[in-house]
């Protein structure tokens, strides 16, 4: 749970204090809907059938609508900027992606991410955080992992 920010600005405080510390875990859930995953995959321009077709899907080895590789990344990199940019500036420097299994089209997901490794960069109150985050589903399934660096704090 994230703590009452009070009107500090942690951008400006020690990396060992909220967000800024190893350990750090921050998640919600995201509800996918068929018609989330075909809108999507249209503005993505993804017209891969198995997003879009439900007969195509229900014939597949998924056997119904799936999520694009890129909607359940996109959102699992979206919690990134939805959470730092709370507490000051925060742009992504890399991620890299694993996909090990279908996010069904209709599937409540767990998004979450948690803080491995701070580094100060020398510059003002800027700070670099390595972060592993994944998207897993109520069963406990993990379909997304995630390896992501960003760069916080910054003016």
């Amino acid at each position: 749970m994230k703590q009452p920010l009070e009107g500090r600005n942690l951008a400006n405080e020690s990396p060992n204090v909220g967000p800024y510390v190893v350990g750090h875990q921050f998640a919600k859930n995201y509800q996918f809907t068929p018609d989330l995953v075909r809108e999507f995959s249209r503005l993505a321009g993804d017209t891969n059938q198995l997003h879009h077709d439900e007969l195509v899907a229900s014939s597949s080895r998924f056997g119904q609508l799936i999520a694009s590789g890129t909607h359940s990344s996109a959102i699992l990199f979206g919690l990134t900027a939805e959470h730092y940019s709370q507490y000051g500036s925060v742009v992504g420097l890399h991620f890299d992606i694993t996909f090990s299994q279908a996010v069904p089209a209709t599937a409540l997901a767990r998004l979450e991410w948690t803080v491995t490794t701070v580094t100060p960069t020398g510059r003002n109150s800027a700070q670099v955080l390595d972060l592993v985050g994944r998207l897993t589903l109520e069963d406990g399934t993990v379909c997304v992992r995630s390896n992501g660096r960003l760069l916080v704090g910054f003016q």
